[in-house]
């Protein structure tokens, strides 16, 4: 039995994850675990996220789930969402605070985003449902439509180094990274387990997938 782990580090609806896993993939055993064990564990790794980066960073190290997170993004398929995206990168402009510096980049903040059609000021957060582009053909997408809308709620967007990692994007006033992929790695903005049909067949391409 394929044994899934979803990090906790006290951040983020972790339920919603897990039950949108486990109606995905009912052979699956699916645990929300802040032990640094289990996540080792698991065949499977879901580091979900949402709240400020200062928070979650502290809160990662806290509990002694860095090691572990580190050693999944490195050996086995690992699915980051929101924070969990931009965890992944080496600076983020919230707080000022280094992130895990698996990927390289930084975290930026949106800055008065316009709508190019209307010239309209966007808000933020960018919060609701949005299309995200496939920039390359990866097998999380698959079953997927190109420019499926998925669900959003953030202030921030990733902005990696190198752009060979970046899987989808996302316009809100100009263009942002809102998916990369990286060997083992695949990561979102947007919030599959509240994106229905498509977010749900992401999940269960993830639990299907072989790096």
């Amino acid at each position: 039995m394929t044994r899934v782990a979803i990090i906790d580090y006290g951040m983020g609806n972790l339920r919603s994850v897990a039950k949108a896993i486990e109606h995905v993939a009912p052979q699956a055993e699916v645990v929300v675990s802040d032990d640094a064990r289990v996540v080792a564990a698991a065949d499977r790794v879901v580091f979900p996220g949402q709240g400020a980066m200062p928070d979650c960073m502290r809160e990662l190290d806290a509990r002694g789930l860095r090691a572990a997170v580190l050693d999944a993004a490195a050996n086995k398929p690992f699915l980051g969402i929101c924070i969990g995206l931009q965890m992944l990168f080496r600076h983020s402009e919230e707080g000022n605070v280094p992130g895990l510096g698996v990927l390289a980049g930084e975290v930026r903040r949106f800055v008065d985003p316009v709508d190019p059609l209307t010239g309209a000021r966007l808000k933020v957060p960018h919060m609701g449902w949005n299309g995200v582009k496939q920039t390359r053909e990866h097998p999380m997408w698959d079953g997927i439509a190109d420019d499926e809308r998925f669900y959003f709620v953030h202030s921030y967007f990733v902005q990696p180094v190198d752009t060979a990692v970046v899987s989808g994007e996302t316009l809100y006033g100009a263009s942002f990274t809102s998916a990369i992929a990286r060997d083992n790695i695949f990561a979102v903005q947007f919030h599959p387990e509240k994106s229905a049909h498509a977010g749900l067949r992401l999940l269960s391409n993830f639990t299907g997938w072989t790096p």
